[in-house]
């Protein structure tokens, strides 16, 4: 199996190569931004997701609670797990994209595009038909997104070629 060639004298890694990692690690670093506020959200006055209000969901933290309290508890610990579970792919592809993709190893790069795109593909599908896939809610993952895609497509080229070599 072919590796990217490194500088001879310093041992870095092409500058594509490096660039399209830094992008993917980058945008798993926003993911665990996301999960912070997604998480933080859940023990402020919001309650709700970024971006979720009154147009979405017609009660906020305080009516929940009134209505039933276990539901209030059940809905939070959601929140909380959604968040670790957020947080968790963005470390994931963040150091897959750092650690592996920087160093041209193709696990690493198809391991660091499969898990947000699992993840994605889960959990985005969803938004649409509850009307919920609001700019607020949804904008900060799409964002990430086109960044991991740009640092993808940046990264596939010194892989390909590295591949041919």
């Amino acid at each position: 199996m072919a590796t990217i060639a490194h500088h001879p004298a310093t041992g870095a890694e092409p500058a594509a190569l490096r660039l399209g990692a830094g992008l993917m690690a980058l945008a798993g670093v926003a993911f665990i931004g996301y999960a912070v506020i997604f998480f933080v959200r859940n023990f402020t006055g919001g309650f709700l997701e970024l971006g979720i209000g009154p147009n979405e969901v017609d009660v906020g933290r305080a009516q929940v609670l009134a209505f039933s309290p276990e539901l209030f508890r059940y809905m939070s610990h959601l929140h909380i797990a959604l968040s670790g579970f957020i947080a968790s792919t963005g470390l994931a592809t963040a150091a897959l994209a750092w650690f592996g993709v920087r160093h041209g190893l193709w696990w690493a790069y198809v391991t660091a595009i499969v898990v947000p795109v699992l993840a994605l593909i889960i959990a985005l599908p969803a938004h649409y038909p509850y009307h919920l896939a609001t700019v607020g809610h949804l904008g900060l993952i799409y964002v990430a997104t086109g960044i991991f895609v740009a640092g993808a497509l940046v990264a596939l080229k010194p892989m390909l070629q590295a591949r041919h070599t």
